[in-house]
């Protein structure tokens, strides 16, 4: 995968990234249910069920309509929104079709088991682990993160680490407009799938033009669309049990990063 001028791999437009996620989803699949929760949000459809991150912020909500009947595609095209919260409906809607294992087999993804761990345990899919060796043998690498994630601390440990967050918090956090300064130089960039959904992740792909890009978390659009804007691995999740994923949405309670989901990784190929 040759990463270009424009954009991660080559968009004119930012928005062209949005326009080939949601023109790849069928026009007759329909949404069945749907629920924008307090922390996350989910969209079940014909297909499957698919999770993001509730954001909130941007443009005020234009309306609260049902969205049950209506085309998959046309709730996916919600993530185009400035309302940040129908953009996490449709980032969701864009999972209930492309984070599926019947898409994702063939394309040679793999998967963590569903299952809940001790707290503090790292499992084997953990983006961060998987890339440590690599990154250790690298030698003083520059790691970026996007979003302060659980125990990302730990990369201090074998790299420089600068964490960008828009409420900083912690040592290593910085105001997320320093992306323009830290993003350029680093060797490894790993962006949380919240920036498909606030629409910082043109800019983000076209600043880590030279670094090795990975993007995790729920949120992440499990699709080879996002390998030719640059990213060079997916760590993402799929839903393992839909009724258990929605009473975790919808009540704030269960299992929701254990039994609900199932942990993925699909590498991209470089040309």
């Amino acid at each position: 995968m040759a990463k270009t001028e424009a954009g991660g791999g080559g968009s004119a437009s930012p928005w062209s990234l949005y326009d080939r996620l949601i023109e790849g989803v069928p026009e007759d699949v329909a949404v069945r249910d749907y629920c924008l929760g307090t922390c996350w949000s989910y969209v079940e459809a014909d297909c499957g069920m698919g999770v993001s991150f509730t954001t909130t912020g941007g443009a005020r909500r234009r309306g609260a309509e049902d969205l049950r009947g209506r085309s998959l595609r046309e709730v996916a095209a919600l993530s185009r929104s400035w309302c940040f919260e129908e953009a996490s409906l449709g980032v969701a809607a864009l999972n209930a079709w492309y984070s599926r294992r019947a898409l994702l087999d063939p394309l040679g993804c793999i998967y963590d088991a569903a299952r809940e761990v001790p707290d503090g345990t790292v499992r084997k899919m953990d983006a961060f682990e998987m890339l440590r060796p690599e990154i250790t043998a690298a030698g003083d690498a520059s790691v970026v993160v996007v979003g302060h994630f659980p125990h990302v601390e730990r990369i201090e440990e074998y790299a420089r680490l600068t964490v960008l967050e828009r409420r900083c918090s912690q040592d290593n956090d910085v105001p997320d407009p320093a992306c323009e300064y830290v993003v350029p130089s680093a060797d490894y960039v790993f962006m949380t799938g919240v920036t498909l959904i606030n629409k910082t992740a043109p800019r983000l792909l076209a600043l880590a033009r030279d670094a090795k890009v990975v993007m995790v978390g729920p949120s992440v659009v499990m699709s080879p669309v996002l390998f030719d804007e640059g990213i060079d691995l997916l760590a993402g999740s799929v839903v393992a049990d839909p009724e258990k994923a929605a009473f975790a949405v919808r009540n704030g309670a269960g299992q929701f990063f254990g039994e609900a989901l199932q942990m993925a990784a699909l590498p991209g190929v470089r040309g």
